[in-house]
Formats: C-alpha cells, sequence, structure tokens
C-alpha cells in the first residue's frame, strides 16, 4: 500500500499441525499425561487450549509490529469455514482423479508418528561410521563360495535386505553372477542380482538392496521384482521381520548389530564417514524412508499454469532472479503426500469399512 498498490493483508494463524500436535503432547507429558491413554476428542479439547493460548501471543505480536493488517479479518486455518472449503476442494480433486491413495515411499518421522512432505525435511552433515559387512556366497558346483564385502551406514537395516546387486560390467564379480548369499546372523538366503545403477567405483561395488528402507533400492527392488522386507514399526523399533533384536529402538540396534557382526566375524572394519541426512524439521528426528499407504495429490497439472502465469509475467516474482528457481521446481514436481497421522488439524473426508 506505501507504493500505491492496492494490497489487503489478512491476519491470521496456521493450525501447523505436526508442530502443535508435538507441543501439546510434550505438555500432557509434563503433566504425566499419555496421548495414548486419551480419546481424540479429550486430545482436541487440551489441542484447543493451547491454541487459544498460543495464537493470541501471536496475534498480539503483530500488532506491536507494526503491521498494517485488517484485523477484522483475523482467520484461522482450522475455522469451521477453513474446514469446509478443504473438505469441497477434497472431493472436487478426488473426482477429477488428481487425489488417489496408496503406498509409496514417504518421509517417516519416527518421534511424531506420521508423514511428512519433502519440504518439512532438513539435510544435516552428519558424522557416522561405515560399516564393511561380508556376506558369505553359497557354493555352487565345483564353487567353494566364499564371501563378498557391502558397505552401509545402516548395519541394523541387513535383516530387510532382498538382495546384493553388482554392476553386471564389474569384472571383480563376475564369478558372482547367479549367485546367492546368506544375510549375516539371520542366515536368510538372498541372490545376487545385476543392475548398471550399481556404481563401481563407489564402496566395495557391492551395494545391499533393502526395498523398504530406502526410496532407490526401492525402486530396483520394483525392477527386479524383489520382495519388500518392513522391519521397523512406526515408532522406529525393529518388529518381528527383523528376526532378532525385536523392539529394540533403530540407533540402539545399529551399535548391538555391529557388535554381533564383529563377534560373528561378519564385520571386516569401520570407517568415519560424512553424508548428508534428513530430519524432521518438528521434531528433529531422523527421518526414515517408509513405505505407507497415504494420499497424495497429482501436481503435475496445476503445476503447469502455475509456471506459465510466472513465465508470461501475469505473476512477477521479486526478485525475478527466483524464475528459474521456481521454473526448476514446478518442471520437477511430485505427487505431494497430503495425508498425515495426527488428530490435530483437517480431516479427510474418507471413511474405511
Amino acid at each position: 500500500r506505501m507504493q500505491g498498490k492496492n494490497a489487503c493483508w489478512v491476519p491470521g494463524t496456521d493450525h501447523a499441525s505436526i508442530a502443535t500436535e508435538t507441543k501439546v503432547v510434550t505438555m500432557l507429558k509434563e503433566k504425566g499425561i499419555s496421548k495414548k491413554d486419551l480419546t481424540r476428542e479429550e486430545f482436541l479439547a487440551h489441542a484447543w487450549k493451547w491454541k487459544e493460548k498460543y495464537g493470541g501471543i501471536i496475534l498480539e505480536q503483530l500488532k506491536k509490529l507494526g503491521a498494517s493488517c485488517d484485523w477484522d479479518r483475523t482467520a484461522f486455518t482450522m475455522d469451521p469455514h477453513m474446514s469446509e472449503a478443504v473438505i469441497d476442494t477434497f472431493i472436487h480433486l478426488y473426482k477429477k482423479g488428481w487425489i488417489y491413495r496408496g503406498v509409496r515411499m514417504v518421509n517417516w518421522d519416527p518421534q511424531g508418528k506420521t508423514a511428512v512432505s519433502d519440504e518439512e525435511v532438513i539435510r544435516k552433515e552428519v558424522n557416522q561410521k561405515l560399516y564393511y559387512i561380508q556376506y558369505k556366497v553359497l557354493p555352487s558346483g565345483e564353487d567353494l563360495g566364499g564371501a563378498l564385502t557391502i558397505a552401509t551406514t545402516r548395519p541394523e537395516t541387513i535383516m530387510a535386505d532382498s538382495a546384493i546387486c553388482v554392476n553386471p560390467n564389474d569384472e571383480r564379480y563376475f564369478h558372482l553372477h547367479g549367485k546367492k548369499v546368506l544375510v549375516p546372523l539371520i542366515n536368510r538366503e538372498i541372490p545376487v542380482i545385476l543392475d548398471e545403477y550399481v556404481a563401481m567405483d563407489f564402496g566395495t561395488g557391492c551395494l545391499k538392496v533393502t526395498p523398504a528402507h530406502d526410496l532407490n533400492d526401492y525402486q530396483l527392488g520394483q525392477k527386479h521384482n524383489l520382495p519388500v522386507i518392513d522391519i521397523l514399526n512406526d515408532d522406529g523399533t525393529l518388529n518381528e521381520k527383523a528376526e532378532i533384536l525385536v523392539g529394540e529402538d533403530r540407533f540402539a540396534a545399529r551399535k548391538k548389530i555391529a557388535v554381533l557382526l564383529e563377534e560373528a566375524g561378519a564385520l571386516e572394519k569401520t570407517e568415519e564417514y560424512k553424508s548428508q541426512i534428513g530430519f524432521s524439521e518438528r521434531t528433529d528426528a531422523v527421518i526414515e524412508p517408509k513405505l505407507s499407504m497415504q494420499w497424495f495429490c497429482k501436481m503435475e497439472e496445476m503445476a503447469k499454469p502455475a509456471l506459465d502465469y510466472v513465465l508470461n509475467g501475469d505473476i512477477k516474482l521479486i526478485p525475478d532472479k527466483f524464475i528459474n528457481t521456481y521454473r526448476h521446481w514446478m518442471e520437477n514436481v511430485r505427487d505431494w503426500n497430503i495425508s498425515r497421522q495426527l488428530w490435530w488439524g483437517q480431516q479427510i473426508p474418507a471413511w474405511y469399512l
């Protein structure tokens, strides 16, 4: 407005589903109350009280900053008319075929016990250990077998391995073509598969394929029709499919698996290693790639007009140097995971019989 533009600033607050639910759970814990002991209605009553207290503080802070808002229009993203609009829009997009339900690899927050979007994942460089693990090669014919070595930062996931993959052009491993190996500690047979996806100059050139716990491995598993073995519960503990250390937290299991591998003579060595790890923006928990049944919104059809309006000048970005960044986003957009496993927030209008 100070530049002569007709601008309307509507003040309001966002329900911030994951962040708010995390805060409310923490508040209840301090009072000796566990979320799991409450009904949804009881939990939401606590959440609304928290919102009324802190939502008002946010608006007062805006006023103190001198924000030139139209205060008569103050809104909250879970006001009744907002929730009705969400439901109407969901139904409209579902009927158009733009919303669907399916199993996909998602970013899973084990602390919040919910899927989170790519934008809610913060990448951080972390010091880790790289574990070199030996897998016994089963003898066949006159071949006496032997062993192969893989390098991984996640030894706790070996129980979910479905195959070992080598590059078909890697002369070091011609002798492994068509062979089978044993997963250490649980002695389950898995095949050696061939794919040029494996970089011959990275690690040992042998890749453990764990479709349930890595996006690239999942895609490789789909290509080679490998079984998917999910060994983690929603809270990041090991489940029965792991066969060992059931109920252990994933990071505690990592340390114990390393000890067990060393005792079994299967841990060749460890090295210090730096890599980028995803953390939940809301809980700061390490994100777990997880196959999960979720609701998704197809974004390609929405991205096209959103990009066209910017490129033809109908919408101006300031500064305009971000046009190329915006274009990259719109041209590489993926279907949006819109469902969350939370009590606080908008509800999806779907019922399961």
